[in-house]
């Protein structure tokens, strides 16, 4: 419910570097502030979706008007605290996530997938963060968000100042390239707002040229249904044939847009534990993923986005970048053969979906 802060912001510059204050101390790397005025962005979401390019994502048609109105999640709501925390493990080189794209045989996950779900990290500390302020003011109303409800959370991002949109539509900024997740806090205190940032991608559009299946159709147009991400991880049905080879090694999610982009040499490694690889996933072989059970891919992607898409979509995507293995120059005969066996062996439990994609690897 609405309700009124109880201690108005007498100082709000003092307030607003208490803001910050405690925005690094719950582990967020950026605050910004922002109104919830979305303005022409609702319609271009509208359009987008008209021209059906969101593919199978229902839920961005069911909630355009929630998307357009951000006042309609939190009665009462003003403004939006934004925030934005570093991902990149320590570990991560963008020289070795090429070298790992461009070895057949090797499995490659996502950069942001490979530790824990960063939705049920930032909402925690959101919540905490929140918490902290009622300390200050009192009472308010408030609710937070991460990538979790109908929010246009990247257009809000850039209002705040959080960073530009680069060509491929992800938040760019100078200090962290793009290599970072966003959170939200809609709340009914009237603070000061900040300013949006400059458009610094130029003339460049590395990476509309790089994209595998021609995703990004032009500088700032993405269709989804051509998008690996999309088709790996949102995407609930048989991949479409036309795009199995571009998909290459890629099993979940896909990171060249990003590698590719200048602005990511200034990417900054993440000091959050939660976000460290886990289970050798910058770094596996498809026989090794293609190896483990259902109960194996339960346990150990425990508290991973990976797991919300379920072991028979997992199974989908490693056939498609075993059949691109096996049909690759690069891979030795060797390695062809046991690739070719293990399919062989994982027809006999697999689904219908699944089992066409094996088929098709195989072929």
């Amino acid at each position: 419910m609405h309700s009124q802060v109880t201690h108005p912001i007498s100082d709000p510059s003092e307030f607003r570097a208490w803001l910050e204050e405690q925005a690094h101390c719950f582990g967020f790397d950026r605050v910004q502030i922002s109104d919830t005025y979305l303005g022409q962005a609702a319609e271009h979401l509208q359009k987008w979706i008209n021209e059906g390019r969101h593919g199978n994502m229902d839920y961005m048609s069911r909630h355009v008007r929630l998307r357009s109105d951000p006042g309609l999640l939190h009665e009462g709501a003003i403004r939006v605290i934004c925030v934005s925390v570093n991902y990149l493990p320590p570990t991560v080189k963008f020289e070795n996530e090429w070298q790992q794209i461009a070895n057949p045989s090797q499995a490659v996950v996502s950069m942001y997938a490979r530790g824990r779900d960063y939705h049920k990290v930032l909402r925690t500390r959101l919540q905490d963060f929140a918490n902290a302020i009622e300390g200050r003011l009192g009472k308010f109303g408030y609710r937070v968000f991460t990538d979790s409800a109908p929010l246009m959370e990247v257009e809000l991002a850039r209002k705040a100042g959080l960073g530009w949109r680069g060509k491929h539509t992800l938040l760019l900024n100078r200090e962290s390239g793009s290599t970072f997740f966003l959170g939200e806090i809609l709340v009914d205190i009237p603070l000061e707002i900040d300013v949006p940032s400059e458009d610094h991608c130029g003339s460049c559009q590395a990476c509309v040229d790089i994209c595998p299946t021609k995703a990004i159709l032009a500088p700032y147009q993405l269709d989804a249904r051509r998008c690996i991400s999309y088709l790996t991880i949102e995407n609930p049905k048989a991949i479409p044939i036309e795009f199995r080879r571009a998909i290459g090694n890629r099993i979940y999610g896909c990171d060249d847009c990003q590698l590719i982009c200048p602005w990511n040499k200034y990417s900054k490694r993440t000091e959050m534990p939660d976000f460290a690889e886990r289970h050798g996933l910058g770094g596996t072989s498809l026989l090794e993923l293609w190896s483990w059970s259902e109960s194996d891919f339960e346990r150990r992607h425990e508290g991973s986005a990976i797991r919300r898409i379920g072991y028979s979509r997992w199974r989908r995507n490693l056939a498609v970048g075993m059949g691109n293995a096996v049909n690759s120059p690069k891979t030795d005969l060797q390695e062809k053969e046991r690739i070719r066996e293990a399919l062989r062996l994982g027809l006999k439990d697999a689904n219908e979906m699944v089992q066409e994609h094996i088929e098709w690897a195989l072929t």
